[in-house]
């Protein structure tokens, strides 16, 4: 089984862990940690390797519970929801694990719902921690 993350540094997406790591050891799963940052002139080299690091300290940590795990920080001109999708269906994701937040109507409006279009698009079951 294929568990996949979405990891943006919020709390909900810190209890997305959590519960990840109880699937995979239920499961006996790979997880993959997955960080969507968009690409525009404001991204700078600096944020990308802020966020491999971070990552790359959760893969160490799954690995330490025995947990075999990859992660990975996307960089791309689609959205978050878009990159995670996209994943999930090219390495044949079985679940997709995300934390949601509440926004306001205008929020959804304005920034979109990374959250929805995952739970929408995706061709597997997807999760929502809050």
């Amino acid at each position: 089984m294929n568990i996949m993350v979405g990891y943006d540094k919020s709390n909900v997406a810190k209890e997305a862990l959590v519960l990840a790591k109880k699937h995979a050891k239920a499961f006996d799963a790979k997880v993959y940690l997955l960080t969507a940052l968009a690409q525009s002139p404001d991204l700078q080299l600096e944020d990308i390797q802020k966020a491999e690091h971070e990552l790359e300290k959760l893969r160490i940590s799954f690995k330490e519970d025995g947990i075999p795990c990859e992660a990975h920080a996307i960089v791309s001109s689609l959205t978050a929801g878009e990159d995670l999708v996209q994943f999930a269906q090219e390495n044949e994701i079985d679940e997709i694990v995300i934390g949601v937040r509440r926004r306001s109507k205008v929020g959804k409006l304005l920034f979109g719902s990374n959250a929805q279009y995952i739970i929408l698009q995706a061709t597997c079951p997807v999760v929502a921690v809050k």
